[in-house]
């Protein structure tokens, strides 16, 4: 199983990223380890704002990508609706990247 997540951070900035095992990943970037990442060593996170799961890797870095690519408004918006990437609007803009993937909130 594969974790999306975007986590809101202290100056109010998202993070996005992927993993396999969500909690793990979550103290990374709180201890600010070296395996955190380098965008959380400075904006600490204070939440995990919206998560997804799916059994694939390749969708998973690929919905990372395409949230990455977001503006913060359209990230913000996410937040809100996490349905909304799964929504036919999103899927006719975006193509099938988001077959395989469930999406649940935190």
């Amino acid at each position: 199983m594969f974790y999306i997540y975007m986590l809101r951070c202290i100056d109010n900035s998202i993070y996005t990223g992927y993993t396999t095992d969500i909690k793990r990943r979550y103290a990374e970037h709180l201890k600010k380890s070296k395996k955190g990442a380098k965008y959380t060593h400075s904006r600490t996170p204070v939440s995990i704002a919206a998560m997804w799961e799916t059994d694939s890797k390749s969708s998973a870095m690929k919905l990372e990508h395409f949230i990455k690519k977001l503006s913060k408004q359209k990230k913000e918006e996410l937040i809100l609706n996490t349905d909304l990437v799964s929504t036919k609007y999103e899927e006719k803009l975006y193509g099938n990247v988001y077959e395989s993937i469930n999406y649940e909130n935190c």
